[in-house]
């Protein structure tokens, strides 16, 4: 077949077309065809399963961590268990609003035991938190260097919690002696009518 002989090949007629003409006819269709699928429906088709790919490798991913988690719910439950305790130990650690003089007594004979002098003893008003309670104690004490080191150390050994801030030395009256100004913190647990 002749390309002269495409221009005698009639539509009407296509039967009688050469075979070349008829594989070149259909190769033409089919092309078209597949262009037409994919661009009106085979390409929405591809961008909805990327769509339906990526959200299953998301649910794999979310799968995947919850069954870890469901993996160690026994040591999870373990974990939580531990906690509870530990919180109610620390809260039955802080002070109810009787023991406050106690406690004031204690930090006394813990300054005592260090042998330190106290020139300023001050509980201050409450400090209310959203779960707790502080109870500012204002100190001024004096003393050397050994002395405020034991004196911490007998604070941090008392059975209930404390903190000690606003930390400030000088030099004291003699040449031995230190003036130490801090602020004793204990906490009591918030009732839950407060």
């Amino acid at each position: 077949m002749d390309l002269s002989d495409l221009n005698n090949l009639e539509l009407s007629n296509i039967g009688s077309w050469p075979l070349a003409a008829k594989t070149i006819i259909w190769v033409l269709l089919f092309i078209a065809a597949l262009g037409s699928a994919w661009h009106f429906d085979w390409q929405n088709q591809y961008a909805e399963l990327e769509k339906v790919k990526k959200e299953e490798s998301e649910k794999l991913k979310e799968f995947e961590a919850k069954q870890k988690k469901a993996a160690n719910l026994d040591e999870l439950k373990k974990q939580l268990a531990l906690m509870e305790e530990m919180f109610d130990d620390m809260i039955s650690r802080l002070p109810t609003k009787i023991e406050v003089e106690s406690f004031v007594r204690d930090i006394s004979q813990t300054g005592a035991a260090s042998a330190l002098d106290f020139e300023l003893v001050k509980p201050e008003s409450e400090k209310q938190q959203e779960e707790y309670v502080e109870l500012p104690i204002s100190l001024k004490l004096v003393g050397d260097f050994h002395e405020f080191g034991m004196f911490v150390s007998g604070i941090a050994a008392l059975p209930r919690i404390v903190t000690l801030r606003d930390f400030s030395i000088a030099g004291g009256k003699s040449r031995s002696k230190l003036s130490m100004s801090v602020k004793a913190i204990t906490y009591r647990y918030r009732d839950k009518g407060e």
